[in-house]
């Protein structure tokens, strides 16, 4: 079986992790022949193209196909994948992400693809934009669900979600986690090095944040509650692992509060290395306002980490309250103070959350058990048409 995947872009990012380990997996899979169709990768998020750039024949460029939305590009970039099924001549094609997720499942419909998936790696419209993005959006949802044989969601909450908007039925929804190598999160450690090369001292107590120094990732929340933690917890501290287009901002945010010696900017870190840092952290928080289920949460927890997350999309699925972390309501500053002065404070709570995470994303992440899920998937949808 020919199969094709499509993706926007492949920064460093949750879906374009998984979209790879998913490419790369198939891949040895029997009887399937795996490529992956990505438009350029440009900015400040890094990319992951030469995870794959280097595999013959596995990645197609489209440079028409970006992100912002663009009448002239738009178009361009559909047609240009109408010419790539035509000539890969896939029997499934699975998309990913937002633009790639419309225009792909359009250019296969119109090409004849029999078997068509869409990931919902995160959702494309809700209250985190103005309404006419949001109407839009949903609009562009609902048609593209029209063509879509089957939608995979990275968690239940999507599945819910995209239901309750109209788009397709339950049968049509299958979750499966995004799954990801444990090993270097399992063995990671407390390595003094790191933490000294980061200005972070044996008795501080390290609060982490994995992700894009973007909107909506929740930074600016951590900031609000940042002095009264340290404040509560003077041994404090806040890694920042990420770059983006707000990193300046952040910076300045830090100097003004007069915590520029508390916050450190750990910058772009390559995913490899990810597990090194994770575990310098005593806890990790998580407050973005719009994410499928984040893929920081089960890497903390495989490294033994608690979390703190707001109660948004997928995360109260890894992020069990008072189980693996503590879920607090979105924007809820208070109980967000309240739960990482709990976590910094109390060693022994941080160990036994920490265990209990651990072991849930070892039943639950493992990158064969994704992998496995998606080939079985196929093989169903394929003996269906």
């Amino acid at each position: 079986m020919r199969v094709a995947h499509v993706i926007t872009r492949l920064i460093v990012g949750g879906a374009q992790e998984n979209t790879i380990a998913s490419v790369l997996g198939l891949r040895t899979k029997p009887g399937l022949e795996v490529s992956l169709i990505s438009g350029p990768t440009t900015g400040p998020e890094g990319t992951l193209e030469p995870l794959v750039a280097g595999v013959p024949g596995l990645l197609t460029l489209v440079p028409a196909l970006v992100r912002p939305v663009s009448p002239w590009h738009d178009a361009r970039a559909a047609l240009a994948l109408v010419r790539c099924f035509r000539e890969l001549r896939p029997q499934l094609v699975h998309t990913h992400s937002g633009k790639a997720g419309i225009l792909g499942r359009w250019a296969a419909h119109r090409t004849g693809v029999p078997i068509i998936i869409h990931t919902v790696h995160g959702p494309s419209f809700g209250t985190f934009q103005g309404s006419l993005a949001n109407g839009a959006f949903r609009v562009a949802e609902r048609w593209a669900g029209r063509l879509t044989t089957h939608f995979v969601t990275v968690a239940h909450a999507m599945t819910r979600q995209y239901l309750a908007a109209g788009i397709g039925s339950p049968e049509r929804y299958t979750r499966i986690l995004s799954g990801f190598p444990l090993q270097g999160y399992l063995r990671a450690t407390n390595d003094p090095a790191l933490r000294a090369q980061l200005g972070l001292g044996p008795q501080d107590v390290v609060v982490g944040k994995i992700a894009r120094l973007f909107a909506l990732k929740g930074h600016d929340d951590l900031f609000a509650v940042a002095p009264a933690l340290v404040r509560r917890c003077p041994r404090l501290k806040f890694l920042l692992v990420g770059d983006g287009p707000w990193r300046e901002r952040f910076g300045a945010l830090a100097r003004q509060l007069g915590l520029a010696d508390r916050v450190c900017f750990a910058g772009l870190v390559a995913p490899e290395h990810i597990p090194r840092y994770l575990g310098v952290m005593d806890l990790l928080v998580h407050l973005s306002r719009r994410e499928g289920l984040p893929r920081a949460l089960p890497q903390a927890l495989a490294a033994g980490k608690p979390v703190v997350a707001y109660d948004s999309d997928g995360a109260g699925e890894v992020c069990v309250d008072d189980q693996t972390g503590f879920l607090v309501p979105v924007g809820d500053l208070a109980a967000l103070t309240d739960r990482v002065a709990r976590l910094a404070e109390d060693t022994a709570l941080r160990a036994a959350l920490g265990q209990r995470g651990r072991a849930l994303v070892q039943a639950w992440f493992p990158v064969e058990k994704m992998v496995e899920e998606l080939h079985e998937l196929y093989l169903k949808l394929s003996r269906a048409c």
